[in-house]
């Protein structure tokens, strides 16, 4: 893809990991993450509140790093394939428009936020505190708020429906498809971890639509 849609000015690579985009960097991260820890965790070497968000352990102060390990953790090998073939497809988009540094940042303060979000969700609603939260969606539907802000109508495939659904209804669609999955088959699925995600991602493209406009409006027509 052409550098002539990306919205903050981009610096010429210069070594072996700027050669590497920033998207396969993180998947490479959270795959040696997941092989390296799910033996430790299976074979009770390591304590999963080591890793992954509990609330009741972040509100009595304990275990706070885990607001980021918990990004580069994922809860089994379908959990990871779903998540890293999403970052691939989304990301890749993404740190072109931003540019590697403002791409990094915005993906892990996306993450950070949905655990945060998630946190304050049960301190709220009262639900389940030492539920456990891992995983890269938080991040992940950070990216997917972005893409609904600059490129609405941008077709995408989702999960398994052949044909391809613009991004603005695609983005909250996913949302609420997975709420019903949660709730109707009682499947664990960190959704208001991706609701925090999805609220930083349109922020961001609010942030950008307004101060960058003739950007914006050109990457939203060219991905028409």
């Amino acid at each position: 893809m052409s550098q002539i849609y990306q919205i903050y000015p981009g610096k010429k690579k210069r070594n072996f990991l700027s050669n590497l985009s920033i998207t396969t960097i993180l998947i490479l991260i959270n795959v040696i993450v997941f092989v390296i820890l799910i033996p430790l965790l299976l074979l009770n070497i390591l304590s999963l509140d080591y890793i992954a968000i509990k609330p009741s352990n972040i509100l009595a102060g304990k275990y706070l790093w885990t607001f980021l390990t918990s990004m580069f953790m994922h809860g089994g090998f379908f959990h990871i394939l779903v998540n890293m073939l999403s970052l691939f497809f989304v990301g890749v988009l993404i740190e072109r428009v931003l540019g590697r540094k403002r791409y990094l940042y915005f993906y892990l303060i996306a993450g950070l936020f949905a655990g945060l979000f998630f946190v304050l969700s049960s301190l709220i609603f009262k639900s389940d505190f030492n539920t456990y939260a891992v995983g890269a969606s938080g991040a992940l539907f950070g990216l997917i708020g972005l893409l609904m802000l600059l490129t609405p109508n941008l077709p995408v495939y989702v999960m398994f429906i052949p044909i391809p659904i613009k991004m603005k209804y695609a983005a909250p669609g996913i949302l609420i498809v997975l709420w019903l999955i949660s709730i109707t088959l009682n499947v664990g699925i960190g959704n208001t971890a991706h609701l925090g995600g999805l609220i930083v991602g349109l922020i961001y493209g609010f942030y950008l639509r307004k101060k960058y406009k003739n950007k914006t409006k050109f990457i939203s027509k060219y991905f028409s």
